[in-house]
């Protein structure tokens, strides 16, 4: 028996609104005067809200930004600033690091950042933003006026609605758009750990995601104690002062290290948050209790319903900037909601898979080798390890799109076929793309839609530098995945959830397609009107919503990520 939870009064997408963040419009600017918050003759902060920028003391450098810096009290002692009576943000922070050191301030910079410098004197404009890309930078490639801001949807005014069909043809492969380009062909993103001379239009690597394996001959208790002694600095930086703190508590082995090291160090109240979709479906709740009890936390958990996941999606694509078809993202939104109940700052624990190596590289190990006989080449069995639509393209793109794109390189191309070891690339590309892309954006994105700020300690830069230092062999073993964080939290962490498997968090939609959303997913996918036609082969559609020949269960990822698509697809589109 099938139902329809689709309400028949839906509101209109169009009606769903994020709220607007800051651009800064860089150029020709005789006619801007509209809601201008700062201005220069070729530069201008907009905004139609209080935005905080910073002027540096001799005022010669404007800035503006998104910016959380972790080693604020090591900085102003740089600076000769005594720390407890600098009064000033973060932002006006940067501005006097930047009149003093330039571009090289952001060597000394640790936390999360992307923000924009002007410089008054030389007219010359930079964009910069962090080593692990935990905030975002998007600016416009076009025009007399180019613009730039922390959220894609504040840029819709000022480019086209042409679609990136590269982009478009990635996102079908990896469920997110990876690399500098974005779902619009006329706006591109800053990478992490860049600076862009806007002004002459030169990229500067700052930092490098680099292999620098050491200790080779030390034991994985070394290796061990060495990460748990920056995980105990990192965590500790990123609890609020004198607040409660919250955590994304799933049970596995990641938020489980990271709860119990917040409950170890924080002196106010850690809630934990954990979810499960109801009766019909498993859950984790079992482990993720387990440790809520362990580490004494205070426990919420929320159920989430078939109905919540389809009627909150549209709100859920508004707040994210390119399209994300990761089922966790509406979960992630509505835990975000009943966390701001009672923290302000939330922790999370991502980063833990591709830092320490977890189970999703290991298809691509076994690719490695035996792709002698499958005769499989290194890009296609990373983009099918994916499980989306690499193997569909052919036959799910319209033949005109197939075409513009089949041939076009792969971002991750240059990474996949670096000369680093072997599980140390997979890592890198994980990292560089799934975790900037996909990973932090959505955290960065959700968060601050509800208000919190949130954190994610194992993608801190130091953690990752030096999961690029641990020998492959204490990280992904055979079936043996993260040893080296195992053995770090060992000590603070039931035995039962350091050596229980690795089943990651599964969102029911398989089972939401077949019995609950078919019906409302038939009419939005498969219109003639809707946004993904001129791209789509909906016949194929047709067949996926049948569940014709559906052997290894995966047609409701895969409807899951067309339809995130197609509305954010309506949410964004201009008017």
């Amino acid at each position: 028996m099938r139902f329809n939870f689709f309400p028949r009064h839906q509101p209109a997408l169009s009606a769903i609104e994020s709220t607007p963040g800051w651009v800064v419009a860089w150029g020709r600017l005789n006619s801007l005067t509209e809601n201008v918050v700062w201005r220069d003759e070729q530069f201008a902060i907009v905004s139609t809200f209080d935005t905080e920028f910073a002027l540096s003391p001799i005022q010669r450098f404007v800035v503006v930004g998104d910016v959380w810096l972790s080693n604020r009290v090591e900085l102003l002692r740089k600076l000769a600033v005594d720390a407890n009576s600098f009064c000033g943000s973060d932002i006006q922070l940067i501005a006097q690091l930047w009149e003093n050191w330039g571009l090289q301030c952001l060597d000394l910079l640790v936390g999360m950042f992307a923000f924009v410098v002007w410089d008054r004197e030389k007219q010359v404009l930079w964009l910069g933003r962090d080593r692990i890309g935990s905030r975002t930078l998007y600016y416009t490639t076009t025009g007399a006026v180019r613009w730039i801001a922390p959220k894609l949807r504040s840029l819709t005014p000022y480019h086209s609605a042409d679609l990136d069909l590269v982009a478009l043809r990635d996102y079908l492969c990896c469920a997110f758009v990876p690399g500098e380009r974005t779902l619009w062909e006329q706006v591109r993103e800053v990478r992490p750990g860049t600076a862009i001379n806007f002004s002459s239009a030169e990229v500067h690597a700052y930092w490098e995601l680099q292999e620098q394996i050491t200790g080779d001959d030390q034991s994985l208790v070394w290796h061990g104690e060495r990460l748990r002694s920056l995980l105990n600095q990192v965590v500790q930086e990123y609890l609020p002062q004198n607040q409660p703190v919250g955590v994304f508590l799933s049970g596995g082995l990641d938020s489980s290290s990271i709860t119990a090291l917040a409950a170890k160090f924080h002196q106010a109240p850690v809630h934990t948050y954990s979810i499960h979709f109801g009766s019909e479906t498993p859950n984790e709740l079992e482990f993720s209790s387990l440790v809520a009890k362990h580490c004494q936390t205070q426990h919420h958990i929320l159920e989430i319903t078939f109905r919540d996941m389809w009627e909150r999606l549209p709100e859920t694509m508004t707040y994210l900037d390119d399209p994300i078809g990761d089922p966790l993202t509406v979960p992630n939104l509505l835990l975000g909601k009943m966390a701001r109940e009672n923290v302000q700052v939330l922790l999370n624990g991502e980063g833990g898979d591709p830092c320490f190596g977890g189970p999703k590289n290991q298809p691509m190990l076994i690719n490695s080798l035996y792709g002698a006989i499958t005769h499989q080449d290194s890009l296609q069995a990373y983009l099918i390890s994916f499980q989306k639509c690499a193997l569909d393209l052919p036959q799910l793109l319209q033949p005109e799109v197939w075409q513009a794109v089949e041939t076009a390189p792969s971002v991750f191309a240059a990474d996949l076929n670096s000369d680093v070891s072997y599980l140390n690339r997979l890592m890198a590309l994980n990292i560089k793309f799934k975790g900037a892309d996909q990973i932090l954006t959505k955290v960065n994105n959700l968060t601050q839609a509800v208000g919190l700020h949130g954190r994610s300690p194992l993608f801190d830069q130091r953690v990752v530098d030096l999961s690029m230092q641990i020998p492959p062999q204490y990280k992904l073993s055979g079936v043996e995945e993260k040893a080296v964080l195992k053995q770090a939290v060992a000590d603070i962490l039931p035995d039962t959830i350091i050596h229980r498997p690795k089943s990651g968090m599964m969102v029911p939609v398989q089972l939401g397609f077949r019995k609950y959303w078919q019906r409302a997913a038939r009419k939005l996918l498969l219109s003639k009107k809707s946004a993904i036609a001129p791209y789509i082969n909906q016949s194929i559609l047709s067949k996926w919503l049948n569940y014709e020949g559906d052997i290894w269960g995966r047609y409701g990822v895969k409807l899951w990520l067309l339809v995130s698509l197609e509305i954010w697809l309506q949410v964004n589109k201009k008017s």
